[in-house]
């Protein structure tokens, strides 16, 4: 297994050994070994066919799918926990998907870099230009990434559907910090929420 990102390493010690757990957008799947390795019931879901095939290669379920259209095949409440790591940003209907999260789960957790972080405020005050950092890698014309969410928009988004932030924890660089000042601090944001 190889070296956890920190946010991947945050959301493993969070999840309960032997949870039932869906990793939406799971990639490699580094985070699926990892809750494999606690003895989870740990599956993912990821769009891209060769993540796909290297996961299936290293003995991971894992299924091809779109979680903007097929989380809706999941019945209610079939795991403990659905991830979402790093992909909110880049889906069509983030509200919708959170939504279906929560349904499928009995916790949803959440994670996304914070275009709100004071670099990123500064590169576009001083630059004029979207910036390109550790987290945010590529040109703003080769990003994935299609919603450009602070932390006050998704605390915004939780309050108007009725979502329940349980805990939070913030990142920057690769150290966690506290809550005070986050939007503006945290370069990277992870939510554990429920219904």
């Amino acid at each position: 297994m190889s070296q956890l990102r920190p946010d991947l390493a945050l959301i493993a010690a969070h999840v309960a050994p032997g949870a039932r757990v869906l990793d939406v957008g799971c990639g490699d799947g580094s985070l699926l070994e990892a809750l494999r390795g606690k003895g989870c019931d740990a599956r993912g879901m990821e769009i891209d066919p060769g993540d796909v095939e290297a996961c299936v290669a290293k003995g991971l379920s894992v299924i091809q799918g779109d979680a903007d259209a097929d989380l809706e095949f999941y019945p209610d409440q079939s795991f403990d926990y659905a991830i979402l790591s790093e992909t909110l940003q880049t889906m069509m209907r983030p509200a919708q998907v959170l939504d279906e999260l929560l349904r499928i789960s009995r916790h949803a957790v959440v994670s996304f870099p914070n275009f709100a972080h004071w670099r990123v405020r500064l590169s576009l005050l001083t630059g004029g230009r979207m910036p390109v950092t550790r987290l945010l890698p590529v040109a703003w014309y080769e990003t994935p990434n299609i919603h450009h969410v602070t932390i006050a928009d998704f605390l915004a988004l939780l309050a108007e559907r009725g979502i329940t932030m349980e805990q939070a924890w913030y990142l920057s660089g690769d150290k966690q910090i506290g809550a005070g000042l986050a939007n503006l601090r945290a370069e990277h944001a992870i939510y554990l929420l429920a219904r």
